[in-house]
């Protein structure tokens, strides 16, 4: 076996890969570039290796960078993660011809399977079914608006190096391809070095399913069941779990039948995967595949038992796979949730900053449910405006699908963020829709669910009741500790001011009477006879409190505000302030300061470059038109006017560094 490796890579898959090759035994080697010099992955590996500056076009994207520090560490192999160089036909050449294996497929599946359009052309030949569309270089946007009027509206514009949503856009019309093809060729450009475009027909309702395979350098390939990827936002994936509600088995075999084919055509030998969109009766065609490990391979994982990790570099070393396909059993359900840098308020923009709070839940079994967290980052760690803002892979594993769900919740619930904004409010929020515990997914789903985007709901319900009874039991805890502080002596017995409160949340008010010490108590709401015991070992200063709120375990996020707390659980949010029956009535006496009012100004969203200005001073705009494009973590954010203005003033110009919410422009 490798003595020693080296991963061309950063982040949670660095640290994934490191796990593993320490379990085997085997000497890691980190790379990492100006920014990520105080990075997890750097820090966990035995070696790290500068390779440039920030940019990963000056540092990860740059293969005699990886080849030296392979040749100053004496790094044997190369295991390329996920993005970067991992589906370069040219990184993998570049390393066998410097005499280092590279943990991947070998270079001529890449450049059959790696490219979109040429994996089309043999899957077509393989026998696979296939999506309607043109599968030749797309000269510019009329070429592009020719062919789409050929196939038939709605179209996918997708870059031919494209992954991760970037250099992919959906065009329901001419106009919008020709918008579409611009910006996704520049997005193709700047992540991949490569702006080829190829346009095909887009399935409306579909399901994004795909299929895992491995195979070895001696001609086995088999396949590890699937995984429904059909949540998706901007064509990237959201959430994911293993396997998909859809599929029968007789649907599965033959996918994956078609799958193992396609691969043993192009002499695949590494891990990899099949990418089908399906109807919602089953109909499946081939959309892509994708030669190197997935994001989302721990569903895979946590369903199979099999490390595919260690699979790669099993079969990169040469040896012959010890699983058959007669092994492969699926057992139980996992669901995965991409953790993200990003305000889902603001339409899912990218946020970035210093993690000042990150405590994700506790790893590994309990209660039949089973809890993984693949990350690269820690407390007091930043996310960049250079890469992709993936925080975590939260992972459940269960033995059916709806236990698989209630774990995630619950997980998420308990994970505590703070320094950024993160989209962990609209991930439990997914978890408690009736939909998504239903199965009836499609990759239109976000869209369909939140047509007028995100706003993290009220607490209603049993919620409410719940958030309720803890933030009565803080500052029935906090008022305690404050007594106790400033040395005052005890009463005899409570007084009714310190038992009989009321719990503001929003603007909903409940009245209620709070009994007990400690992490024990009682809540008793007005007008209802069946108290409610809470318990829990909460603490100041702790950012999630967990406990039993009746008989349901639950996990509530608790930030202080003045006079208050902020609560977050199950998707909702809301303020919470808890007073006295006197001070409940005073504070409905008090004015509301009104929000500022910024319709006549752009904010920038998120922080990020100004890529382009699409007016000038006193020009007349009608709502819908381009403003200007800004630009963050590779993606290109076209920001529109939402209604019919003047420009007054231009604040900002192309090439700017913008924070978020400075203002761009000014309108009359």
């Amino acid at each position: 076996m490798f003595k020693k490796i080296l991963i061309a890579n950063r982040g949670e898959i660095a640290c994934r890969i490191i796990k593993t090759a320490r379990r085997m035994g085997i000497a890691t080697v980190a790379v990492y570039s100006d920014a990520d010099r105080d990075a997890v992955h750097a820090a966990m590996a035995d070696e790290a290796v500068a390779i440039g500056p920030a940019p990963a076009a000056e540092s990860y994207l740059v293969i005699e960078n990886i080849i030296r520090a392979c040749k100053d560490t004496g790094a044997e192999a190369v295991h390329p993660g996920y993005g970067f160089l991992s589906e370069r036909e040219a990184f993998a050449q570049a390393l066998k011809d410097n005499g280092i294996t590279f943990i991947g497929p070998n270079p001529q599946a890449i450049a059959a399977m790696g490219d979109k359009i040429e994996s089309k052309k043999a899957a077509a030949a393989a026998g696979v079914s296939t999506v309607p569309g043109y599968l030749g270089i797309i000269e510019d946007a009329v070429h592009a608006t020719k062919i789409a009027d050929e196939i038939g509206y709605p179209v996918m514009l997708k870059a031919s190096a494209g992954g991760g949503g970037k250099g992919m856009r959906i065009a329901w019309s001419a106009s919008e391809v020709k918008e579409g093809f611009e910006r996704s060729k520049s997005e193709a450009k700047s992540s991949f070095g490569d702006d080829r475009m190829f346009v095909e027909k887009f399935i409306v309702n579909p399901r994004h399913i795909e299929i895992q395979v491995l195979g070895d350098k001696h001609g086995h390939v088999i396949y590890l069941g699937e995984r429904e990827c059909s949540v998706q936002r901007r064509n990237q994936k959201v959430l994911e779990e293993a396997p998909s509600p859809l599929l029968d088995e007789a649907t599965r075999r033959k996918m994956g039948e078609q799958a193992v084919a396609l691969a043993k055509a192009v002499n695949y030998d590494s891990a990899g995967t099949v990418e089908f969109v399906a109807g919602q009766d089953r109909s499946f065609f081939f959309l892509e595949m994708n030669t190197r490990l997935q994001v989302e391979h721990p569903v895979t994982e946590m369903i199979t038992g099999i490390d595919l990790v260690e699979q790669m570099i099993r079969v990169a070393y040469g040896e012959k796979l010890a699983i058959k396909q007669s092994d492969v059993k699926l057992n139980g359900w996992a669901v995965e949730s991409r953790i993200y840098a990003e305000d889902p308020t603001r339409n899912f923009l990218p946020s970035i900053g210093r993690l000042t709070t990150y405590r994700p839940p506790a790893e590994g079994e309990s209660d039949g449910v089973t809890i993984r967290n693949d990350t690269g980052v820690e407390e007091g760690g930043e996310i960049s405006i250079f890469y992709d803002p993936m925080i975590a892979k939260l992972v459940t594993h269960a033995p059916t699908r709806l236990e698989a769900i209630e774990g995630q919740a619950r997980a998420l619930d308990a994970f505590a963020i703070d320094g950024i904004r993160h989209n962990i409010p609209f991930l439990a929020t997914v978890m408690s829709q009736q939909r998504w515990r239903d199965g009836r997914l499609s990759t239109g789903y976000i869209a369909e669910e939140f047509p007028e985007g995100f706003l993290p709901p009220a607490p209603a319900g049993s919620i409410a009741r719940n958030m309720a009874a803890v933030a009565a039991c803080v500052d029935h805890l906090m008022n305690a500790r404050k007594r106790q502080i400033s040395g005052q002596l005890p009463t005899r017995k409570p007084q009714a001011f310190q038992q009989d409160r009321v719990v503001m949340l929003g603007g909903a008010a409940h009245n209620v009477t709070i009994s007990g010490q400690s992490g024990d108590n009682l809540v008793q709401f007005e007008g209802d006879g069946k108290p409610v015991p809470v318990t829990s070992n909460w603490r100041p200063g702790d950012p999630v409190w967990t406990g039993l709120a009746g008989r349901e375990l639950i996990a509530v996020q608790v930030r202080p505000i003045l006079n208050g707390m902020r609560l977050s659980h199950a998707g909702t949010e809301c303020m919470a302030h808890v007073y006295t029956r006197r001070e409940a009535a005073l504070a409905a006496l008090m004015p509301v300061k009104p929000a500022a009012d910024t319709s006549m100004v752009l904010l920038c969203p998120m922080p990020g470059l100004v890529k382009s200005i699409a007016v000038t001073l006193g020009q007349e705009v009608k709502a819908g038109e381009t403003l200007a494009v800004v630009e963050a973590m590779k993606m290109e954010n076209v920001l529109r006017a939402e209604k019919d203005l003047t420009i007054k003033a231009l604040k900002a110009k192309p090439g700017d560094s913008l924070a978020v919410d400075a203002v761009i422009m000014e309108f009359a």
